[in-house]
């Protein structure tokens, strides 16, 4: 199996000024390739150090990735570095780049300068693949290869060095497999992706415990707990012919975890009701209050929502609950905003506003105070709106504030994806 690194270069990143994002995705894009992720590295904006961390990487593994160091500006020391990493003798101006960044600038308004055209200036030991929403190249250097070698003659590995700006950067990755594809004898590998909601990775773990531990040697599972998106289960088998192995493997699981299996890919449950919807030819709506516009925000992510998404209420106020979308008073102050009888109003209350088929309605305590004994922070109460009736829902959820709110929305999101289920 071939072995990848991946070294993020800038001080920002190690000052916590920006987040690492790039890794992740970089790493997920190689795993399908089946190529190991061994190491991912952060490095300041210093020449000899980053001479040194990529020199030990193209000495140990076989596909090494960059990103960052690339900009147009002078703190940008990368390009010199790898000049005298590949033993260049100088630059060379790439003109595919040089017609992007000419594009790119004058699709903005701007004029070229320079310091633009030298964006497209590369050490002559390098390949280019350009860099179709940026400026700066991504930089390929086949290191024990007549194109390059560090100087010690011991480097073995591909570098390819891409942007930091994530946009950038990601958009690179499918040009980045495609060059890997081309050049390295690939293990043959297969990916299956299950998406749970409604169980912990914990008790996930141990409901289906046995099953994991039948699994023939070169089938390897991953728990990826995300709070918006549930637990994914990644199957995945290594040097595998069998076209049908991962689907056997399947067949075993679904029986032990169908009440919290929402689908059999990599989506999201904004994607899944989507669909849903559409299936049905079905409209919703949503009455936010603990969630403020979170579950709106989820729906209208997924392209061609407008098809089956009407809009939300955010009722964070009692008085919009009681003047838009008419909670009678004595509800909420009989039960409180926070209750099962409010949320069944809501969700009706929004649904007749908009006209939608389903409605989906949230009032809870997101903390990190406002709590009591008997409504402590953590508890939402969820209410669903649908031709067979109105259900409602308790949850109550121990984390901070910002995670409360995700765990919120996304539990709502899968009783609404449960009573769509319904009808």
């Amino acid at each position: 199996m071939l072995k990848a690194a991946i070294i993020t270069i800038g001080d920002e990143i190690l000052i916590g000024q920006v987040v690492d994002t790039n890794s992740s995705h970089i790493s997920r894009a190689l795993g399908t390739l089946g190529i190991k992720t061994e190491r991912m590295i952060s490095i300041g904006d210093d020449a000899q150090t980053i001479y040194d961390t990529l020199d030990a990487a193209i000495q140990t593994y076989d596909i090494v990735l960059t990103t960052g160091g690339l900009g147009p500006t002078k703190d940008d020391i990368t390009k010199e570095v790898l000049r005298r990493l590949s033993g260049s003798d100088g630059y060379k101006e790439d003109q595919g780049q040089l017609a992007m960044v000419y594009e790119i600038l004058h699709a903005r308004g701007l004029d070229v300068l320079e310091i633009n055209k030298a964006q497209a200036l590369v050490p002559d030991k390098c390949e280019v693949i350009v860099n179709k929403r940026g400026t700066a190249p991504i930089m390929v250097f086949r290191f024990g290869s007549e194109n390059g070698a560090s100087p010690q003659g011991k480097g073995r590995g591909t570098l390819y060095t891409l942007p930091g700006v994530p946009h950038e950067a990601l958009a690179a990755l499918e040009d980045i497999q495609n060059d890997i594809r081309a050049h390295y004898p690939l293990d043959r590998i297969q990916h299956k992706t299950v998406m749970t909601y409604g169980i912990a990775e914990s008790a996930l773990a141990q409901r289906i415990a046995g099953w994991e531990d039948a699994l023939p040697d070169n089938v390897h599972l991953a728990y990826l707990p995300n709070p918006l998106t549930g637990v994914r289960l990644r199957l995945s088998a290594y040097g595998c012919d069998d076209p049908v192995l991962l689907e056997d493997c399947l067949k075993g699981l679904r029986p032990l975890i169908n009440e919290y299996l929402y689908a059999e890919e990599d989506t999201d449950l904004p994607t899944v009701i989507g669909t849903l919807l559409k299936q049905k030819g079905l409209t919703m709506s949503a009455a936010e209050s603990c969630t403020g516009g979170t579950i709106s925000q989820l729906m209208t992510s997924v392209p061609g929502c407008s098809e089956y998404y009407l809009g939300s209420v955010t009722s964070y106020a009692n008085s919009v609950k009681e003047n838009v979308l008419h909670v009678p008073a004595d509800i909420i102050e009989q039960y409180g905003a926070v209750s099962s009888d409010c949320v069944a109003q809501m969700a009706e209350g929004v649904r007749r506003l908009t006209g939608s088929d389903v409605s989906v309605a949230t009032s809870g305590i997101a903390g990190p105070g406002g709590g009591t004994p008997d409504k402590p922070v953590g508890l939402v109460w969820i209410g669903v709106s649908t031709p067979l009736g109105t259900q409602t829902f308790r949850h109550i959820f121990k984390n901070d504030r910002a995670h409360n709110i995700e765990r919120f929305a996304a539990t709502a999101l899968n009783h609404l994806r449960q009573e769509i289920l319904a009808l």
